[in-house]
């Protein structure tokens, strides 16, 4: 059996930098996912939120379980709920800074288009502007609005603390100019679907200083396990591919991207 083929089940010390453990769909069984996760290497998990509740539940669990720190946000499908108000109660979660180590999952996804597009970008706005103050990085989530998403991260500033855009978009363009406004790229389970040779592609063309490790569970499944729900157990299967398609070791992948999301989200 070769190395390519064991690397994906290889336990190294890996952050699965964007997963969703505060979805009802982990709410029988988080401890065993967990046990799951740290017995595959999947150490530190950030929890995002995507609303004010989930945010919320977000922080809950990071109080609760040291493997998990918390982002929150407001997720751009939901941006017509991001009130002044909404904002202030995401800034006092945010003051506990022991446990919440960014802020989003942000954006603009005119894909789905389920909040008005100026109401996304007045919220993607008000993100970047809590990252800034609160001096935390930027989580953001970007389909089928890459010139938006770009213009407003430039417009902004990019966030002292820095940022990541949410799952390696298929735009070769968009993943360069975003490596190249200092934005780390998070890589998840589409990169092993057989179809994806693209995806492969771009991310093979992307320097490692600027690549994450995420699962977006319970979604993005990788392949093997398509059609199941998406645990940061399986955060191996997206390393592993990811060391394939860069041409280095899973070791050397492990130390790199585990080396990046602590220099990100402050990790010890």
């Amino acid at each position: 059996m070769s190395m390519s083929s064991l690397a994906p089940f290889v336990p190294f010390r890996l952050v699965d930098t964007h997963c969703h453990l505060n979805h009802p769909d982990f709410a029988g069984d988080l401890p065993d996912v967990l046990l799951r996760a740290e017995k595959a290497g999947a150490t530190r998990m950030i929890c995002v939120g995507y609303d004010l509740d989930s945010s919320a539940s977000a922080v809950r669990l990071a109080r609760e379980a040291r493997m998990i720190h918390a982002s929150v946000g407001v997720h751009p499908h939901d941006a017509f709920t991001f009130t002044p108000e909404t904002r202030e109660q995401l800034g006092n979660l945010a003051s506990d800074r022991e446990h919440v180590v960014a802020i989003g999952e942000t954006g603009l996804d005119y894909y789905r288009d389920l909040s008005p597009r100026n109401v996304q970008r007045k919220a993607y706005r008000a993100h970047i502007e809590m990252a800034r103050e609160l001096e935390l990085p930027l989580v953001i989530h970007s389909r089928d609005a890459q010139d938006d998403v770009l213009a407003i991260l430039r417009e902004q500033g990019l966030p002292p603390r820095g940022a990541v855009m949410h799952c390696l978009p298929s735009d070769p363009d968009f993943a360069r100019s975003a490596a190249d406004l200092g934005c780390y790229l998070g890589i998840a389970g589409p990169i092993t679907f057989q179809n994806a040779g693209r995806l492969r592609e771009i991310a093979g063309k992307l320097p490692i200083e600027r690549l994450l490790l995420e699962t977006d569970a319970p979604y993005l499944t990788p392949h093997p396990h398509r059609g199941q729900r998406n645990e940061p157990s399986y955060l191996p299967l997206i390393a592993g591919k990811l060391a394939e398609v860069l041409g280095v070791s899973p070791a050397e992948l492990a130390d790199a991207t585990t080396s990046n999301a602590g220099k990100l989200f402050a990790l010890e």
